[in-house]
C-alpha cells in the first residue's frame, strides 16, 4: 500500500524554521514524508532529517501566468508520482494550487494560513489581492480539507470575504507554538553584567516587518542613549520577497556599538539570553509571530504593533506595549520607557513567561494538528 504524506511549502528554509515539529507529529510507523518546496540550497538539511525532498519552482515575488501554470503542472506531477494519502500545505500558492490538485486526485488536505502576508497588508496590491481572494474561494470549494488559522482575525477575514463558510472544516491555533523547555531562561542565566541594554529586532529583513521604523526610532534617541543601549537586527535577507531590505541599506545603517545588523543567527536562544527588550514593529500580515512567542518564553518584555497577529502576543502594560503601525514616535517613546525602567523590564518579562506557558505551548499546537491528521489518516485508509 502506498503510504506517502506530502508536505508542500514555499521554500526549504521556511519548512526548516517553522514546520518540523508539526510534520514530525505526522510521522507514524509505515508512512513516508516527502517535502515539496523551492530548493534555495537547504534541501540537504531536510533529507538529513529523514524526509524525502522534491523541488517546486515557486516564485514569491509575483504572478507570471506561464510560471504559475508551470508550478501547477509540477504539483500535479508530484501528486501523480507519489500518490499521497494526505497532503499538508502551507502559505498561499501551495494551498491554492495544492487544493486544486488534491480535489482532482481525491486526496484529503490539511492547510495552514500562517498570516495573510504582504498581498493583504500592502495597500498597492489591490488587484493582486482580488486575484488571490478569487483563487482562495475556488480552492476552498474542496471541502475534504481542514484549515488551520494562526489567529482569530484571519479566520474572521476569510469568512467576511466569503472564502470559507460553515461547510468548511477549520480551527484556530496560536501559531506554531514554542518549545517551553528549549526557550527558557533563569534570572541567573540572563547576564546582568552587560554594559549596555540590548534591544533586538529578530525577523527576516523585510520593510513591512518594521525594519525602517526600528532604525529610525534608534537613530532618534541616539544622542541620549549612545553609551547605554545597543540596537541589533537579527535576520536573513529574503531576496525572494518583494519587501526585501537590501544588504546595502543594512550595512549602511551601522553605528558601531549602537545600531548594527547582525545577520542570520541560528542559535536564537543565546541571542534572547543576552537581550533585554524585543521590538517587532511589523505590519506584514502575520499569523502569530514565532519570534514574539519565543520572546515571551524567554521572559522578555515586548514592543510590537497593534497589527493582526502581533497584538495577540502582548497584554498592554502587562508584558509589553503595542504601538500604532508605522509610528516611529510611539515606538521611540515606548522604547525609552523600558530603557529607563529596569523594574518594568523585569516585571514585563516575568509576565511574558506566564503568557507563554498559558498561550504558546508547542505541545498544545502539535496535539491539535495530530488529532486532525489521525482522523484524516484513518478515513483515508478506510476509503482505499
Amino acid at each position: 500500500m502506498n503510504n506517502n504524506i506530502l508536505v508542500i511549502v514555499n521554500t526549504d528554509w521556511f519548512f526548516l524554521m517553522h514546520r518540523i515539529p508539526i510534520v514530525n507529529s505526522f510521522n507514524i510507523e509505515g508512512v513516508n514524508i516527502i517535502i515539496a518546496s523551492k530548493d534555495t540550497g537547504r534541501s540537504k538539511e531536510i533529507k538529513e532529517l529523514g524526509f524525502g525532498f522534491v523541488n517546486i519552482d515557486f516564485d514569491r515575488k509575483g504572478i507570471n501566468l506561464f510560471a504559475e501554470i508551470n508550478v501547477l503542472i509540477q504539483i500535479y506531477r508530484i501528486y501523480k508520482k507519489f500518490k499521497p494519502i494526505i497532503v499538508y500545505q502551507v502559505t498561499i500558492k501551495p494551498i491554492i494550487y495544492g487544493l486544486l490538485v488534491a480535489k482532482f486526485f481525491k486526496v484529503k488536505a490539511i492547510n495552514t494560513i500562517c498570516g495573510l502576508g504582504y498581498v493583504f497588508s500592502n495597500e498597492n496590491k489591490i488587484f493582486l489581492r482580488r486575484v488571490v481572494v478569487a483563487l482562495y474561494r475556488i480552492a476552498f470549494n474542496n471541502l475534504d480539507s481542514h484549515i488551520f488559522f494562526e489567529n482569530k482575525d484571519d479566520l474572521a477575514s476569510f469568512i467576511k470575504l466569503n472564502i470559507i463558510n460553515s461547510k468548511n472544516n477549520y480551527s484556530v491555533v496560536n501559531g506554531v507554538g514554542v518549545d517551553l523547555e528549549k526557550f527558557k531562561v533563569s534570572d541567573s542565566e540572563r547576564s546582568n553584567s552587560k554594559q549596555k541594554i540590548q534591544i533586538i529586532l529578530p525577523s527576516r529583513m523585510l520593510w513591512d516587518k518594521g525594519v525602517k521604523e526600528f532604525v529610525k526610532a534608534a537613530t532618534a534617541i541616539k544622542s541620549n542613549y549612545r553609551d547605554k543601549v545597543f540596537f541589533k537586527l537579527y535576520g536573513m535577507i529574503d531576496e525572494g520577497n518583494p519587501e526585501c531590505v537590501p544588504e546595502k541599506y543594512l550595512n549602511g545603517i551601522k553605528i558601531e556599538g549602537y545600531l548594527e545588523w547582525m545577520g542570520f543567527e541560528k542559535d536564537m536562544v543565546s541571542v534572547y539570553e543576552e537581550s533585554d527588550i524585543v521590538v517587532f514593529p511589523s505590519y506584514y500580515g502575520e499569523g502569530l509571530p514565532t519570534v514574539l512567542a519565543e520572546a515571551c518564553a524567554m521572559s522578555l518584555p515586548i514592543i510590537t504593533t497593534n497589527a493582526v497577529g502581533c497584538w495577540e502576543c502582548v497584554d498592554e502594560g502587562i508584558n509589553g506595549f503595542k504601538v500604532s503601525v508605522k509610528s516611529v514616535k510611539e515606538l521611540k517613546e515606548k522604547i525609552e520607557v523600558l530603557i529607563l525602567s529596569e523594574n518594568k523590564r523585569i516585571e514585563f518579562g516575568r509576565q511574558s513567561r506566564i503568557k507563554a506557558e498559558k498561550d504558546f505551548d508547542q505541545e498544545i499546537v502539535i496535539h491539535k494538528y495530530k488529532k486532525v491528521f489521525e482522523k484524516m489518516y484513518s478515513q483515508s485508509l478506510k476509503s482505499l
